[in-house]
């Protein structure tokens, strides 16, 4: 389904997940569902219509029957429980409202072939979904050095693939994360890596679009291909 607009064409939906969490604003502080501007902007910017999904108990298969595409966004850790293991000293809580409700969309997502990027968390929690696991923590001061400042540093992008005809053979990217995909999950390829060998993309081959990567590209307005390429995909899911 696509979003009516004035003076253009329809402007695919394409869905959001967001946090649960406290907030302050005004003259209140109480728990909202919440997430970054800089989401609402980059998908904005390149045509569609964002629409915020909050975690909540149900209702994920009558969403993704109306969406265009799916972003999952970034956030805190995955349960390791998840994926079969112990919790490491630096990982942090749980978060199972969140954990169950995006694992729906994104089952649904992937059982529908709906446009779907992952992103930061969102890359490892399709890791995560399709039986892959996750290295807990990173050694310091690779990829998160100062707390709420994005690290800058160079991918390269695996030639042949969904990611590399985005985004050509390398790119600069905006980090800030401190787990990474370790054993992939089943059908995903490993399309782009950090001089350090962490895994930057995973894509599902055969699909419309089906992509995640570890950094934050909606905090670049100067590079939106990622976005232009998962609403292009979203157009064509409207025509369908």
């Amino acid at each position: 389904m696509t979003a009516p607009t004035p003076d253009g064409p329809p402007r695919p939906l394409i869905g959001i997940t967001s946090y649960q969490d406290e907030a302050a604003w005004a003259v209140w502080h109480q728990r909202a569902a919440l997430v970054p501007q800089t989401y609402v902007d980059a998908v904005s910017a390149a045509g569609g219509t964002p629409v915020l999904l909050p975690p909540q108990p149900g209702g994920a298969g009558r969403l993704l029957d109306v969406l265009d595409g799916l972003v999952l966004a970034g956030g805190p850790d995955v349960d390791p429980a998840r994926y079969g293991a112990a919790a490491d000293p630096h990982t942090g809580p749980p978060h199972p409202a969140r954990d169950d409700w995006e694992l729906a969309l994104l089952h649904g997502a992937l059982e529908r072939d709906l446009p779907l990027l992952g992103v930061c968390r969102g890359m490892q929690l399709l890791n995560v979904a399709l039986g892959g696991t996750l290295r807990q923590h990173l050694p310091e001061r690779s990829h998160r050095i100062v707390p709420a400042r994005f690290v800058r540093h160079r991918v390269d992008v695996r030639p042949g693939t969904r990611a590399a005809a985005v985004l050509g053979p390398a790119a600069e990217v905006s980090c800030y994360h401190h787990q990474a995909v370790d054993r992939l999950g089943t059908g995903l390829h490993a399309t782009a890596h950090s001089a350090d060998g962490t895994v930057e993309a995973l894509e599902l081959p055969g699909r419309r679009f089906a992509l995640g990567v570890q950094w934050h590209p909606e905090t670049d307005p100067d590079d939106p291909r990622l976005f232009h390429a998962l609403v292009t995909a979203g157009h064509k899911e409207s025509a369908r």
